[in-house]
């Protein structure tokens, strides 16, 4: 191996030198044994012939402390190049709105299945080129021709978009440091649109209009999180104006977001490339160009409440058919697959690692019926029946609670003892109104049977007494002697006469006193 030779003759002992510039391998040093050193003024091998042609050197002789000191200090600093990952700083608002400024108007769905792809650069390089051989393939017809390709489904569905692959495609960086900030700040980046189509609506260049439907909604509700600055008062989305055309937008965004409010990060500003059926001349504003026939190749979306992205499952099952999304549901959350990419993360191997452990989590909870998300991964045909559930138990006036199953199922059980409880009691409470009111209505029978049959006796009485009374007349008219006869002619006298006295006049009194008078001699 070649070294730096000492300035004594003898033998040599061969010490890796360690390379402080990432892009060289590791040289390597001889020194006499036993010779102590603190450095070498030497020239490393790296590879080849070194400058000046020579790998000679002089040995500076110093304390074996010193020189321990010094290798320490030198594999410290040697631990990125010797591959070790460190975690890398987070992009400023200012990076990411530099970023973003390219894409930013773009409609919702086709913003959220770049931002996907771009977390794949080594994909997208080859979607780049496939675009290129074939720049009039478009819409669904194009994603059907890369069915068989291994790319992930968000790197196939840009080919339904030629014009936004061959304007980025060949930006590799941009495509590396949007995918890398996209897995590690989602929000930010969801933030930075925002921020964005803030102003460029302020500057009057986004509203509606025939490709696009612009609306401004309230925040979704989100949880706490640790963003570099607060989200936007209001979201502002971006849809097709017709759902199955979609126009990308072309713009410069040095003007169309207004002035520029950080001159340090000036935007990023990718025309789009001439000679080609969607290449067209920006002058201000956005230019629109030829709306692109889709019907399932868009199936992307924002979840701006959330920070994150998400599928339409129908359209995408219709579209990937080799790729099918097995969930219960219209929409799911969105997962980077690591086994896709090649290209080291921004983060290193510790980034890597992270992503392959939310992946297996992400694959766990979708066989369970979930899928991965920010929340911690669950999947929304799931958590519909929950909720389901959830309705159904408070409806039956169980709390459906949270924590563990064992916590729930123990709580469940006190809620179905308390209801049981609560109902024994309501029984028992019924029972005993049921039976006061039986009592009541039978006292109230009774005393209304009463009087009915006081008052019965009552008639009965007067009736008897009636009878009694006639009977008793009846019987004394009998038991009265007869009455003697009287005499003939007052007996002949009293109906003649008294019907002649009656009928001439006063000779009927006169007649009844004389017969009267008679009978007292």
């Amino acid at each position: 191996m070649p070294g730096a030779k000492s300035e004594a003759t003898g033998d040599f002992l061969t010490f890796p030198l360690v390379c402080l510039q990432r892009s060289r391998p590791a040289g390597s040093v001889r020194v006499r044994p036993g010779q102590a050193f603190n450095h070498v003024r030497a020239t490393a091998h790296f590879g080849g012939n070194p400058p000046g042609g020579t790998e000679e050197g002089t040995i500076v002789r110093t304390h074996p402390i010193a020189w321990l000191r010094g290798l320490v200090a030198a594999l410290i600093l040697a631990v990125p190049a010797l591959g070790i990952a460190q975690d890398a700083k987070p992009f400023t608002k200012e990076q990411l709105d530099q970023m973003t400024a390219q894409v930013a108007l773009y409609p919702d769905s086709l913003l959220a299945q770049l931002f996907m792809a771009t977390t794949y650069p080594d994909e997208f390089a080859l979607a780049y080129q496939w675009s290129k051989a074939h720049p009039d393939a478009k819409g669904d017809d194009a994603v059907k021709m890369v069915q068989n390709e291994t790319w992930d489904p968000s790197v196939q569905s840009m080919v339904a978009f030629p014009e936004v692959l061959i304007t980025l495609g060949d930006k590799t960086d941009w495509v590396k440091n949007m995918g890398d900030a996209f897995l590690a700040q989602p929000e930010d980046v969801m933030d930075s649109v925002q921020r964005l189509r803030q102003q460029a609506q302020k500057a009057g260049n986004l509203s509606s209009n025939e490709q696009i439907k612009v609306t401004a909604q309230a925040p979704e509700p989100t949880t706490v999180v640790v963003q570099q600055s607060a989200p936007p008062p209001q979201v502002i989305v971006i849809e097709p104006a017709q759902p199955s055309v979609v126009y990308v937008p072309a713009y410069n965004p040095t003007s169309v977001y207004g002035p520029w409010a950080y001159p340090a990060y000036p935007p990023y500003y990718y025309p789009t490339p001439p000679g080609y059926w969607f290449s067209r001349t920006i002058a201000t504003g956005i230019a629109w160009g030829v709306g692109i026939g889709i019907s399932n190749a868009l199936w992307g979306g924002c979840n701006w409440g959330r920070g994150s992205v998400d599928i339409n499952v129908n359209r995408y099952n219709n579209i990937n058919v080799n790729k099918r999304i097995d969930v219960n549901n219209r929409s799911t959350n969105w997962n980077h697959n690591p086994d896709h990419r090649k290209t080291d993360y921004r983060g290193g191997d510790n980034t890597r690692k992270q992503l392959e452990r939310k992946r297996d989590s992400g694959n766990r909870e979708q066989y369970r019926g979930k899928t991965a998300g920010r929340d911690g991964g669950r999947d929304a045909s799931r958590d519909a029946s929950r909720e389901r559930a959830a309705q159904s138990m408070q409806a039956r006036g169980v709390d459906p609670g949270r924590g563990s199953a064992s916590e729930r199922a123990q709580k469940a059980s006190r809620d179905v003892g308390a209801r049981d409880r609560a109902g024994g009691a309501d029984r028992n409470a019924a029972q005993a109104r049921a039976q006061s009111a039986d009592r009541d209505a039978a006292r109230q029978r009774a005393a209304s049977a009463s009087r009915d049959n006081a008052l019965k006796g009552a008639n009965d009485r007067q009736a008897r007494q009636q009878v009694d009374r006639g009977n008793a007349s009846r019987q004394a008219a009998q038991s009265r002697p007869q009455a003697q006869s009287r005499p003939q002619g007052q007996g002949a006298s009293r109906p003649a006469g008294g019907g002649g006295a009656r009928a001439g006049g006063g000779g009927g009194g006169g007649g009844r006193a004389g017969g009267g008078g008679g009978r007292r001699r």
